[in-house]
């Protein structure tokens, strides 16, 4: 029984010696200490010693157990310790690695060509004028020589809250505004959203507009002329070639429809111009004599311009977009593109 005692006491220490985990060292006191352990069985067969020698090998049995305790308890501690720098060995953080930075939000395009648009006209001595967006009938189509059965409403296919009330479907509501409000001479561009029933490639139900307002004694057409010609060259460049054609709009008299050289073909004709060799980018004209009369000005005295251009036009040909409706699905992948 001594042999067996001192091979089980060699034993158990030699493998002690070896574990290198916590796990391990579980199941090592099972099996040596548990109720089915290799030195508790020994207990049992202490039957089987003579008398005489069953109080110094129950002594031997305790010893043994007592040592592989202590040793346990050892064991434990340092695999407890090393099992904790082996965790912040693989969880630290190197501090001398660079830092990751955040990708930072960028302007939205339609953004970036507002700015572009009211920056050109701050520059020309033009301030911004705000108005509501939720509009009276009356701004937003009577006091613009648009009266109710007017054939120019059908064109504006109205958002209505109520009869009288609706979503502005331009922003030359502001004009009126602003006529009403300051005196003369007033030099105006009302940049804002704008909305009208209509969605395919080329029109979203909400949309961005910029007009413009000149209203003095003495202004004309030649000045107009000028002043969207030095826009349409600070926008898509020095060698942009400029038209203009008579068109209608209720609220001015005469008309025009500005067109620039196709900045896609150079004005070679392609599909997108539809061989024509010219890009439509904005309306404008005279401010029609009805218009001052709505605002009590003297049409004998006063004369002004007026022009409304697209943002979401003005991008899509400035960035080659033939889909409007990219600039609202906010996929990233597309908006990232536009630094």
């Amino acid at each position: 029984m001594r042999e067996v005692l001192e091979q089980i006491k060699e034993r158990a220490i030699s493998e002690l010696s070896k574990l290198e985990d916590l796990k391990s060292l579980k199941e090592f006191k099972v099996k040596f200490l548990g109720k089915k352990g290799e030195v508790t069985q020994l207990v049992k067969r202490l039957k089987e010693v003579a008398p005489e020698e069953r109080p110094v090998i129950g002594r031997l049995i305790n010893e043994i157990k007592q040592l592989l305790e202590s040793r346990i308890a050892e064991k434990e501690k340092e695999l407890k310790e090393l099992e904790k720098q082996r965790r912040f060995e693989k969880e630290r953080i190197d501090v001398t690695l660079p830092g990751r930075f955040p990708a930072f939000g960028l302007k939205h395009p339609i953004v970036q060509v507002m700015e572009e648009v009211v920056d050109v006209f701050r520059s020309m001595g033009f301030q911004v004028a705000e108005g509501p967006e939720i509009e009276e009938d009356y701004y937003n189509f009577e006091a613009l020589n648009i009266p109710p059965d007017h054939p120019a409403r059908d064109m504006q296919d109205t958002f209505y809250v109520s009869d009288r009330v609706l979503l502005r479907t331009h922003t030359s509501p502001v004009q009126i505004r602003v006529m009403k409000k300051y005196p003369l001479p007033i030099r105006i561009i009302a940049p804002g959203r704008v909305y009208r029933r209509d969605f395919d490639v080329s029109h979203t139900p909400m949309f961005h507009q910029v007009e413009g307002l000149l209203v003095d004694e003495g202004v004309t057409f030649a000045e107009l002329k000028g002043t969207l010609q030095e826009f349409a060259r600070r926008i898509f460049g020095e060698e942009t070639k400029v038209r203009f054609r008579p068109s209608f709009f209720p609220f001015t008299e005469p008309s025009a429809e500005m067109d620039i050289g196709c900045v896609i073909c150079g004005g070679e004709g392609c599909r997108v111009c539809k061989g024509t060799g010219w890009l439509e980018i904005l309306g404008c004209g005279m401010v029609d004599p009805e218009v001052f009369k709505s605002v009590g000005y003297d049409t004998e005295k006063v004369t002004g311009y007026a022009f409304g251009l697209g943002v979401e036009r003005i991008a899509m040909l400035k960035f080659g977009i033939d889909d409007i409706r990219l600039f609202f699905e906010n996929d990233l992948r597309f908006l990232s593109q536009f630094v």
